[in-house]
């Protein structure tokens, strides 16, 4: 199936991984949002379950193995073209991710990555969205084991 302009919406996941106080960020090395700092996932494969995904992608992506907890949300992201085509449409399911082992090194579709402190998220160049499904997940991580704990300053 091709990602730009697609026949109908890409299944993708994205991981949110936590690793004491931090949260794993990558930076994109592919469309859409080229340069932009994100969670880590992908597009998951025919056959594939949606954890097996988010755990092949987060190997690929930035080097590391993971246990994935719980879904986080689901959203679409649904880019247009200047003559309002759809360009790219996906429906991710983020899920709330702990970290196992490995340091966090790019790979196949990052430039980079790097562990942000939980109080920093808010300050961060990401998109609403993202910041948004970021503090849930240390919201329900936090419920969980009352560990984590985000900052509510803009």
């Amino acid at each position: 199936m091709k990602r730009e302009y697609p026949d109908r919406p890409i299944v993708g996941v994205g991981a949110i991984i936590i690793k004491g106080e931090e949260v794993l960020l990558a930076r994109r090395g592919k469309e859409p949002g080229y340069g932009e700092w994100s969670i880590p996932g992908g597009v998951v494969k025919l056959g594939e379950t949606l954890k097996d995904a988010v755990i092949r992608e987060v190997r690929e992506e930035v080097n590391l193995a993971i246990r994935v907890e719980k879904v986080v949300e689901v959203l679409e992201r649904i880019f247009r073209d200047p003559e309002g085509r759809v360009q790219y449409h996906y429906v991710l399911v983020d899920f709330l991710c702990e970290h196992l082992s490995g340091e966090g090194k790019p790979s196949s579709d990052a430039l980079e990555v790097q562990w942000v402190p939980i109080s920093e998220i808010p300050r961060q160049r990401l998109p609403g969205k993202t910041k948004g499904v970021i503090q849930k997940a240390f919201e329900m991580k936090q419920r969980a084991d009352g560990k984590c704990q985000m900052s509510n300053d803009k």
